[in-house]
This record gives C-alpha cells, sequence and structure tokens, in this order.
C-alpha cells in the first residue's frame, strides 16, 4: 500500500507526535503489520490491518484483547511492576473515540505502542521452550480470575475436536474429489482413537473440565523478549478464545516438539523431541498454578490429540479438493495429514 494512505490511516489515532514514516514489519501470514516512526524521535507504534476474511467479526476480536490486555495491566499494576507498557500490550484508541479500530475502504486497522529494545525468536531451544512454557502458564493463569461474560470465539470451534470430526465425516460422505478410496488406512486409525480423542468435550459437558481463556496460538515466535533473551510479554492476541488448556499446551508440542515439518513425506523422519517436551511443560506447570485435577490429566492426552486433530483437519480438506490449506503439489494435504498421524502415533504410543 501506498506509504501516504498508511500515513493517514496512522494519523487516525491518537499518537502523540506527527507521523514520520511508516514501513512494513515482520513476516505475519495474517495481517499486514507496519512500523510507525514519529517526528523528533517519539515513540513508535505497530499498525496492522487485520484479516477479516481469517477474523470476522473484528469488533468482537478488539473487545477480546481490550478486556484481556486491561485485566493483565491492572494486575501488573497492583503487583507493582515496573514499566508495564514493556509487559503488556497498550491499544491506542482513534483521536475522535475510545474505538481501537477503524475501517477504511473495507479494511479494518488498529494500532499498538511498538515495545522497544524487544526482539522476536523463531528458533526451539530447550530455553526458549521452557520460556514459552512459562509466559503461557503465567498468561493463562492472570486471566483465571476476568470478570464478567467469557471472551469471544474469534474463530468459532476452531479446536472443537467433535466438530473436526464432524467434517470429516462430512468431506467422506460427499466425496467430492473422488478420493476417499485412496485414504481407508487414515479413517480407519482416526475412528479408531475417536472416543479417546474427544474425551475433553465429553469432560466438559459434564461439568468436569473447564475453559479458560487462551491464546490457542501458541509458539515461541508470539512471545517477545527483551535484548537479553528474557520474557516480555505474549503477543499475538487476536486467536483469544474460550477454550480448553490443551489448545495453548498441546498445539505448541505439535509443532515445536516435532523433528521434522508438518509436511514431511518421509514418515521415518518424523519423531519427538522429548527434551522440548520436557522443557516446556517444566516452565509451563511452573507458573500454571490454577490447573485443575482433570486439567492435569487433560496435559498429557493433549500431546496426541493436537496431532490427531490437524491430521483429520488436513485429510478432510484433502477430500474435499483442497479448499482451505494452500498446497504446494496435489497430494500436499494427504502427506500433511500422514505426517501428523504418525505424530499422533508417536505420541500415543509415548
Amino acid at each position: 500500500m501506498d506509504e501516504n494512505k498508511l500515513k493517514e490511516i496512522a494519523s487516525m489515532f491518537r499518537i502523540e507526535a506527527p507521523v514520520k514514516s511508516v514501513t512494513p514489519l515482520g513476516e505475519g501470514l495474517i495481517n499486514d503489520t507496519y512500523r510507525v516512526a514519529t517526528e523528533a524521535g517519539g515513540e513508535e507504534y505497530v499498525l496492522q490491518r487485520v484479516n477479516h476474511h481469517v477474523f470476522t467479526d473484528v469488533a468482537a476480536l478488539q473487545r477480546n484483547i481490550e478486556r484481556v490486555t486491561a485485566h493483565i495491566r491492572g494486575k501488573l499494576e497492583a503487583g507493582g511492576v515496573k514499566d508495564v507498557d514493556r509487559r503488556v500490550l497498550r491499544l491506542i484508541p482513534l483521536r475522535d473515540s475510545d474505538k481501537t479500530f477503524v475501517e477504511v475502504d473495507g479494511n479494518y486497522w488498529r494500532m499498538t505502542l511498538l515495545i522497544p529494545a524487544s526482539q522476536t525468536i523463531s528458533e526451539v531451544t530447550p530455553r526458549t521452550a521452557c520460556l514459552t512454557g512459562r509466559a503461557i502458564g503465567e498468561f493463562e493463569s492472570m486471566l483465571a480470575d476476568l470478570p464478567g461474560e467469557p471472551v469471544a470465539e474469534s474463530i468459532p470451534r476452531f479446536h472443537d475436536m467433535e466438530f473436526r470430526l464432524a467434517q470429516l465425516r462430512e468431506a467422506v460422505e460427499a466425496d467430492c474429489a473422488g478420493r476417499v478410496s485412496e485414504v481407508g488406512d487414515l479413517l480407519e486409525l482416526i475412528v479408531r482413537y475417536e472416543e479417546d480423542m474427544t474425551w475433553a468435550e465429553r469432560q466438559y459437558r459434564a461439568g468436569r473440565l473447564p475453559k479458560r481463556v487462551c491464546h490457542c496460538d501458541t509458539k515461541v515466535s508470539n512471545i517477545l523478549f527483551d535484548r537479553e533473551g528474557d520474557v516480555l510479554c505474549v503477543i499475538d492476541l487476536d486467536t483469544l478464545m474460550p477454550s480448553f488448556v490443551s489448545s495453548d499446551y498441546g498445539d505448541f508440542l505439535r509443532t515445536a516438539a516435532c523433528t521434522a515439518p508438518e509436511d514431511e513425506p518421509d514418515l521415518t523422519k518424523v519423531g519427538v523431541n522429548r527434551e522440548i517436551v520436557d522443557a516446556f511443560t517444566e516452565g509451563y506447570l511452573s507458573t500454571a498454578t490454577f490447573l485443575t485435577p482433570v486439567e492435569r490429566e487433560l496435559l498429557p492426552r493433549s500431546i496426541a490429540m493436537f496431532p490427531y486433530m490437524q491430521g483429520v483437519r488436513f485429510l478432510t480438506d484433502y477430500l474435499n479438493g483442497d479448499t482451505y490449506y494452500k498446497t504446494a503439489y496435489p497430494e500436499h494435504n494427504l502427506v500433511r495429514a500422514r505426517a501428523q498421524m504418525r505424530l499422533f502415533e508417536l505420541q500415543r504410543e509415548a
């Protein structure tokens, strides 16, 4: 987008000095992100265009972030934490209202304060896994007493296993791409463990397993670190929603602890890095002090649950003719599904 237009949009927000420049920031796959510099060396900001095709209710998404960041800010201030603006995101409202987003030509924009002397890290090591686990556990703990109504589902039924299996059954019945005959072994494996993998939903309906405010996109790169490599805060809050703690625990380990890419065709290369599992678990349990006994029972189950769920999703898309995930070749989603189901088998056997 033209920089002058970006400057115009940035100037709609309540910033302290005139906009000097707006330049691309990061390599996000969903939202478009820009760094906003102001005149006379003033504060810098992050301007984002929210992908409203993925997040269809931007107003609800922003309310989630407003509630959660305000609650965390209040807890940090009450605890005497110094430099709170480095420990939690600060949304910048519009100049003419208290709204935290604006629609311009059918696109939705928001702004946060840029936290200086900070960095994101993508490398997964035992240290970064442990720090991420600690940060996520603390994040969930601070939100365990969030008052009022539950936060909205930013992506409805995102980590609902029963829903994902229902989608697969519909894809099998329709067989619109004529591929069901190729995947009998995968379907048999999925059906065999369906009851075990939907344990959480049944526990929830029985009133034994609560839903929490979860991040639902846990990875090292969604933690902001200082220059020394210590945690500042959790970022990328678009996927905030009510979910089981498995959404933050199991989904992190699905990718971080796997020894191969999720589309690895050679299944002998798919393995589990137990050092990463142990490091993340140690960090998470050190701060997730709110966990109930049933939630603790869910954690080891979720290590297998999330490869299973992702395998179901990849296979569903393959049977539907590759309509959701981007693919590089015709069998790409099938390769992904087989890799995830192999990871599921390894985690289930552990």
